[in-house]
C-alpha cells in the first residue's frame, strides 16, 4: 500500500515486529479503518517461527507463515522490512518525532537471559553458547550461502534450562550426534524424520542398538524437578488440576528421555564456572529443594560436572533499546493489562507477556490491539501532509533495503527455506 495515495486525514499506527503478534495487530488495525505500518527488523517477518522454532516443525511453520502472510497482505497494512528499532530508527523518533497515532512494540524477546554467574559470559564462543543463536544455526546452516555463526556438536554436552526451548536444544544436540555417527558408518538419515521416529527406532531400522554407537548424549540440568517444568500450563489451576498437570509434565519429560535419549538431572543449579586452559570446562553445581514453590539451595551439596559444550537455555528477554524504560532485564510497563509502556506506546506478544508461545501471542494481540485502536481513534487524525511525511520516511527505508512496495512480490522473491 502506498500512503502517498491517501489525500485525507487518517490514523496511522506503527508496529515494530511483523511475526505472530505484530501481524495479527496489523490486520486488526487495518480492518478498523486505520493504517498499520509494520517495521520489521528482518527481511522476512516470521521472527521466531523461522529462526527459533526448530525446523522439524515444518507443518506448523508453514501454517504460521501463511497466517502471517495473510495478515500482512491485508489492505491498509504497510510493510517496512530490514528496519531494526534502536538501530535503523530510534525509539524517540518513532514514538515522538514521526507523528504516528500510536506505536506498538511487538518485536519479541531475542536476548538470551544471561546465566547468573559472574563473569561467565567471557566464555561465549569458548565453551559456552546460548539458545537463540544455536537454534538459529540449526535452522539455517544447511542453506546455500549460509554465513552465520557455526556451532560444533560435542558428545556429553550440558544444557542449563528446563522449559520447552531447552528440550528443543537437547533434541538438536542428540539428533545431530546420532545423525553424524550414522553418517560415519555410511548411513544417511534425515534429522526431521529421525525427530518423528525417535532415535532408538531410527537405529533399529538400520540394525543398530543405542549401545553400538557409544554416544553419551547431552544432559539437561534443571533447578526444579520434572513435575515443575513449564511444559504444559493452565491459568489458575485448582489443586486437583495442578496435581494432574504435574503428572502430565513428568510424562512429557519421560517421553523426551526415552525417545531422544536425553539425560535429565533435576534439582541442581550452577553456582560457579570451571575454567581450563582459558575455556569454560564445566560448572560447580549445588543441589536444590523446593519450599512453598521457591527454589532453595542446599548447603554442602556442591558437585562438579565438566563438558566441552555448554548451552544456556534459561529464557529470553526483550533487547534493551535506548529510550525504552527498563525494570531489570524487562521493559517497565506503566500498565501491563493495557500493554501501555508510556503514553502512546504499547506492547504485545512475547515482548509484553514473556511467553514465547504462538497461541498466547496471538491471544494477547487480539486482547491488546483493540484497546490501542480505541486510544488512537480518540486522538486527532493525522493530516494529509503529516501522512506524506510518514510515507517519506517509509520510502527512504524501502530504498535502503530494496523493497518494491508490494508485500506479495517481496515475500515471493525471498521465501523461507522449505
Amino acid at each position: 500500500m502506498n500512503l502517498s495515495s491517501i489525500s485525507e486525514a487518517c490514523h496511522v499506527i506503527g508496529i515494530c515486529g511483523g511475526a505472530v503478534g505484530g501481524s495479527e495487530a496489523a490486520a486488526l488495525i487495518a480492518k478498523s479503518g486505520s493504517i498499520a505500518v509494520v517495521f520489521e527488523q528482518n527481511m522476512r517477518p516470521y521472527g521466531k517461527i523461522e529462526d527459533g522454532l526448530p525446523r522439524w516443525h515444518s507443518k506448523l511453520r508453514n501454517k504460521e507463515y501463511a497466517k502471517i502472510d495473510e495478515n500482512l497482505s491485508t489492505p491498509g497494512v504497510v510493510f517496512v522490512p530490514g528496519t531494526r528499532l534502536g538501530e535503523d530508527l530510534s525509539f524517540s523518533s518513532l514514538s515522538n518525532d514521526v507523528g504516528l497515532s500510536a506505536l506498538i512494540l511487538a518485536h519479541g524477546a531475542w536476548r538470551d537471559r544471561p546465566l547468573p554467574i559472574e563473569g561467565v559470559d567471557r566464555f561465549i564462543g569458548n565453551g559456552l553458547s546460548y539458545q537463540n543463536p544455536f537454534v538459529y544455526w540449526f535452522n539455517h546452516y544447511e542453506e546455500i550461502g549460509f554465513s552465520g555463526e557455526n556451532f560444533p556438536i560435542h558428545d556429553d554436552a550440558m544444557v542449563i534450562g528446563g522449559g520447552l526451548a531447552s528440550i528443543d536444544v537437547c533434541k538438536i544436540l542428540n539428533l545431530e550426534l546420532y545423525a553424524r555417527a550414522l553418517g560415519d558408518r555410511g548411513i544417511k538419515v534425515d534429522i526431521e524424520e529421525m525427530e518423528v521416529r525417535g532415535i532408538p527406532r531410527t537405529l533399529e531400522t538400520h540394525g543398530l542398538a543405542v549401545d553400538d554407537l557409544n554416544i553419551q548424549g547431552c544432559t539437561l540440568f534443571y533447578r526444579r524437578d520434572k513435575e515443575d517444568m513449564p511444559l504444559e500450563n493452565v491459568r489458575n489451576p485448582s489443586a486437583q488440576r495442578l496435581e494432574k498437570l504435574k503428572g502430565t509434565r513428568a510424562k512429557i519429560m519421560d517421553k523426551v528421555i526415552r525417545k531422544y535419549l536425553v539425560r535429565f538431572y533435576p534439582n541442581a543449579i550452577p553456582v560457579e564456572a570451571v575454567e581450563k586452559d582459558g575455556r569454560l570446562d564445566g560448572f560447580i553445581f549445588q543441589r536444590t529443594k523446593i519450599v512453598d514453590g521457591r527454589v532453595l539451595r542446599i548447603e554442602n551439596t556442591e558437585f562438579t560436572t565438566r563438558s566441552k559444550q555448554i548451552i544456556s537455555s534459561i529464557g529470553s528477554t526483550p533487547v534493551p533499546i535506548d529510550g525504552v524504560p527498563m525494570e531489570g532485564e524487562l521493559y517497565q510497563w506503566q500498565n501491563r493489562e493495557e500493554g501501555r509502556l508510556v503514553d502512546g506506546v504499547y506492547g504485545l506478544g512475547n515482548v509484553l507477556t514473556g511467553k514465547g508461545n504462538i497461541v498466547e501471542s496471538r491471544r494477547n494481540s487480539k486482547e491488546i490491539t483493540p484497546k490501542v485502536v480505541d486510544q488512537a481513534l480518540a486522538s486527532p487524525k493525522i493530516p494529509a501532509d503529516g501522512v506524506s511525511e510518514i510515507m517519506s520516511l517509509i520510502r527512504t527505508r524501502w530504498d535502503t533495503v530494496g523493497y518494491p512496495g508490494e508485500y506479495e512480490d517481496w515475500i515471493a522473491s525471498k521465501p523461507p527455506a522449505a
